[in-house]
């Protein structure tokens, strides 16, 4: 309920907030310049029925903007609403209509009409808008790629030495270029140029004989040159392609910056169409020099941005300018709706990948090492960037511009990008325009703004006019008098009320010559309390050095005191109540003024101590705490904060929890220090309540655990009625350890070791069991490979007997 009460006061705060606000603007421009008010310009007094002036700005959802309209009449009231026209909105070209000339279907020229149709890709053209600040207007635009739609393609080619083989596949690849982009539409034109780089040290050598062959069958090196402007012309393509020599320079970057300038600020003699998508394929295997890189060669002057060919197409002003920025690349190729290609090798992909993101409406991709692909290069770039609708737009400070689309997925989601178009796929963009402020100067008050798909010409022109003052503020007006009767002679009437002149202050420029505020700079602290606050509190007006208090939208609201610093409606609340309510209170100069009984900043505490007293001791608050709106609140001590109801646990202390103990244990599991008859007899003052779980639910209550004569816990939870009688809970299982088993723990023990021995013992047998079969095995083999007779011991010889006559002399 309290969330709910604190909602509802945001809400009513809030719409209060909002309708003050259209009341205090004092002027009729200043009013419309407020989102959803009205000014009443009925001259003189604007009052109701009663009598009781009315404000002249008010909000359309007033309350009393009923009564207010009917008071003002309506030739009075300055309403001005969002306005909307469409001026020019052509049908889209319908798919299948040729946008001028058509195939030859040879494949060696392109057709093209010189009588081109316009074509149509985004509706509405042009559309009118007024609008009031902070009012968005939604308008819808819808978008679709026409079918055989014009396209120009420049292929730029750096032609230094690395090129060489490069410039051989394209020159033989250049009819099929052709003929693949006439697959994809038959109003297709091609040209070529190359460049290498400035002619000036330490670009190139400018040794005499390097200047005129840099390299083994180079030409003199140059800067940029247009060889075929557009054409439909595919073997004049294929043929300046073959022609164009090749060149050197000393360093790894090339003049690109300075040719893509070119090829795009030249356009007639690029001979770019107005009506056609624009193409610049850029071909390199080296990084580019840009802005600042000239002062290497002396050369300081800023790249202008400007056309510099000569009647043969060549770059004039190679060695007078510095190359340019990626930003002023980026700008002309915003400018003159340019989609730029960066056809490179592997080695710099990574280079101009990044490069493709600072460009608007670029792409990159990878070449060959001989550029043979390009043709697929060419016709992929060119598939993702038609597959792919961008709107953007001019607006500026403070026009705010925010796109939402369905594209092709059904939902709606905020973005400016469509992918994944096909020629023919329609797509809807809901446009919202807001306008956050009025610029200060007038002249910016209208502008015109442009909404344009990205790398197309066409576009969507907005005529805004921001709605920032009213007629009758505009000399010529018949609400507008100059020194009127209304103002004293000494301001302008305008819309029903006073503009003052210098030196004259009041709502009828009645504070002036003859008053102590004569000079423009008056004192004005008569309307301040102090020094620092502001004028009369920010609830009413200074006039002649006394305040004049605002008037409320309720009568029952009233804004009081010298210096308007009291009201009766900004009290504090409680509930959402003024004061809690008129039965605890009254708001008086923005503090409660209680009732007997109430007490408190909003006067919702009771005026007792009542609740506080604790019933064991008769102390208020256990001394541990303080009475506030008839609750204790608690002190906080070295060893904590006192808890309870009546701060009657203290941080360190068992609290109840042992005076309790005893008849819990009686009360529910019939055990303890008391038998039945002592329990009955001893504890009186509750009767413990078994419950499944016990928790502390309720601020004051207090958790209490212990363990009986079985080693089996015990829970209770004990807290106090609002008679401030104890209420016991008990947890109505106790938790008890598992009982274990003696015997079977020594069985199993026993078991256990017996079980162990037996195992060692059959894995010793099995070890001696095995290691004897291996003995016995290599005993066998070794005898099975044996030389001698087995039944013999080959180390045993027989004995030899010698015998000697001594008598016999050895003759005959």
């Amino acid at each position: 309920m309290r969330w709910l009460g604190l909602s509802i006061l945001l809400v009513v705060a809030t719409l209060a907030w909002a309708t003050q606000e259209c009341k205090n603007k004092p002027t009729c421009s200043q009013c419309i310049q407020t989102p959803n008010c009205m000014w009443c310009g009925k001259p003189g007094n604007f009052t109701n029925e009663n009598g009781k002036g009315l404000s002249r700005c008010i909000k359309r959802t007033d309350e009393l903007a009923t009564e207010w309209r009917a008071q003002c009449g309506s030739l009075y009231i300055d309403e001005p609403g969002n306005y909307f026209e469409n001026i020019v909105n052509n049908n889209l070209t319908a798919a299948g209509v040729l946008a001028g000339g058509s195939a030859s279907g040879s494949g060696m020229s392109i057709s093209g009409s010189s009588s081109e149709e316009a074509v149509v890709q985004i509706k509405p053209q042009r559309v009118q808008m007024r609008l009031r600040v902070q009012e968005a207007y939604n308008m819808q635009v819808t978008f679709r790629q026409a079918e055989d739609y014009p396209v120009d393609l420049y292929y730029l080619m750096d032609l230094s030495k690395s090129m060489e083989d490069d410039k051989e596949s394209l020159s033989k690849l250049g009819v099929q270029l052709a003929d693949e982009m006439q697959k994809i539409t038959r109003n297709f034109k091609l040209g070529f140029g190359s460049f290498v780089d400035k002619v000036v040290m330490p670009y190139v050598s400018t040794v005499p004989e390097r200047l005129l062959h840099p390299c083994t069958n180079c030409t003199a090196p140059y800067g940029f040159r247009n060889a075929l402007p557009l054409t439909t012309n595919a073997t004049a393509f294929a043929y300046e392609v073959q022609e164009a020599p090749v060149s050197g320079n000393l360093d790894a970057p090339e003049g690109g910056f300075d040719a893509i300038m070119q090829a795009i600020v030249c356009q007639d003699q690029i001979r770019w169409r107005s009506e056609a998508r624009r193409l610049l394929v850029f071909s390199t295997d080296a990084g580019f020099h840009y802005a600042g890189d000239g002062k290497l060669g002396g050369i300081v002057k800023p790249n202008d941005g400007e056309c510099h060919l000569n009647n043969k197409g060549e770059y004039t002003h190679s060695t007078l300018q510095d190359y340019p920025s990626v930003s002023q690349i980026n700008q002309v190729a915003k400018q003159h709706k340019m989609n730029l290609i960066f056809a490179v090798t592997q080695e710099q992909s990574s280079v101009y990948s990044r490069l493709s993101q600072m460009i608007e409406g670029s792409g990159q991709g990878e070449l060959t090492a001989n550029s043979s692909n390009v043709v697929e290069l060419v016709k992929a770039e060119y598939n993702k960037i038609t597959s792919k609708v961008e709107l953007k737009d001019n607006a500026t400070a403070p026009v705010n511009i925010r796109y939402f689309s369905k594209c092709k997925d059904g939902t709606e989601k905020e973005t400016s990008v469509c992918q994944g178009l096909k020629v023919g796929d329609q797509v809807e963009f809901r446009i919202e325009v807001t306008v956050e402020k009025c610029p200060e100067k007038r002249e910016d008050w209208r502008q015109l703004i442009g909404i344009y798909p990205v790398g197309l010409r066409e576009n969507l022109t907005i005529d805004l006019t921001m709605l920032c003052d009213c007629q009758c503020e505009r000399p010529g007006d018949p609400g507008y008098i100059i020194g009127a009767e209304q103002c004293n002679y000494h301001g302008t009437y305008q819309c029903g009320v006073c503009k003052c002149d210098d030196g004259f202050f009041g709502s009828n420029c009645e504070c002036g010559s003859n008053t102590p505020w004569a000079t423009g700079d008056y004192d004005d602290s008569s309307c301040r309390e102090t020094n620092s606050s502001a004028i009369c509190s920010g609830r009413g007006t200074c006039t002649c050095g006394e305040c004049k208090c605002n008037e409320r939208d309720h009568s029952e609201e009233i804004v009081s005191g010298k210096f308007c610093e009291c009201t009766n409606f900004l009290c504090d609340r409680h509930n959402g109540l003024l004061c809690s309510g008129p039965d605890h209170g009254e708001c008086v100069c923005n503090e409660c003024k209680c009732k007997p009984g109430w007490t408190g900043e909003a006067c919702n505490c009771e005026d007792s101590e009542s609740n506080c007293v604790n019933p064991d001791t008769g102390d208020i608050c256990s001394n541990q705490g303080k009475c506030e709106c008839n609750q204790c609140k608690c002190y906080e001590t070295a060893d904590g904060r006192y808890s309870g109801k009546w701060c009657e646990d203290c941080p360190t202390c068992k609290g109840k929890c042992i005076a309790y103990k005893a008849c819990v244990q009686c009360q529910v599991f019939e055990t303890g220090e008391f038998n039945i008859e002592e329990c009955k007899a001893n504890c009186t003052t509750f009767n413990s309540t078994p419950v499944p779980v016990a928790e502390v639910e309720n601020e004051g209550e207090r958790l209490c655990t212990f363990f009986d004569e079985n080693d089996c816990r015990f829970t209770f939870v004990y807290g106090y009625d609002e008679n401030k009688e104890p209420i016991v809970r008990v947890q109505q299982t106790l938790e008890c350890p598992p009982k274990l088993d003696i015997l079977g723990i020594v069985l199993g023990v026993i078991g256990a070791i017996v079980a162990v021995g037996l195992a060692l013992l059959i894995m010793w047998k099995v070890l001696t069991t095995i290691h004897d079969r291996r003995e016995f095995a290599r005993f066998e083999k070794e005898r099975m490979m044996a030389k001698w007779d087995t039944g013999e011991n080959p180390i045993y010889k027989q004995a030899t007997s010698t015998f000697k006559n001594p008598m016999y002399g050895g003759g005959k």
